[in-house]
């Protein structure tokens, strides 16, 4: 008996709507009703599940989770494996996504609970657990994540170290 494999690089739904200029690379999946801006890219094995809204200029990094009805602003990077939730208590049948403001960065393999604000121009560290709004300007880390410093001194620290041998 030969073994039969069929290779489907993404999928990507006739009902979702894709700006201008947005690259969505290998293995990506797009559900229904999705609403993608321009400029945008989403990395390989990334699943943007139905009714997402993401505005323009976006970076969603490769194996990304983005349930539905999750709202993700302008101008926000997702780091690779972050993951959103949808269930604030699983399993049940209703369901809330998270919205994510302009300018935010969420850091690699950070999770944010299902309902959960995060602000503009906020950062979420890298493996933070987020169960908390969180406020605009603000770096939060840690399990569960805590404010760490504001966005001023963020810019500051990231300053430091691009000057720094």
């Amino acid at each position: 008996m030969a073994l039969v494999i069929e290779l489907v690089e993404n999928f990507i739904s006739d009902k979702a709507k894709i700006g201008k200029n947005t690259k969505i690379w290998h293995f990506a999946y797009v559900g229904d009703n999705t609403e993608i801006g321009n400029n945008v890219k989403i990395g390989s094995l990334a699943h943007v599940d139905y009714n997402v809204k993401i505005g323009n200029d976006t970076m969603i990094e490769g194996l990304v989770y983005i349930p539905p009805l999750s709202r993700i602003g302008n101008n926000v990077f997702i780091g690779p494996s972050a993951s959103l939730t949808n269930d604030p208590f699983p399993p049940s049948e209703k369901l809330i996504g998270v919205t994510i403001k302009d300018n935010a960065v969420i850091g690699s393999r950070a999770v944010i609970k299902a309902g959960i604000t995060i602000g503009e121009n906020s950062i979420v560290a890298m493996g933070a657990v987020v169960t908390k709004d969180v406020s605009p300007n603000t770096v939060v880390g840690g399990v569960p994540a805590k404010v760490m410093y504001s966005k001023e001194e963020y810019d500051k620290k990231q300053l430091d170290w691009k000057n720094s041998n």
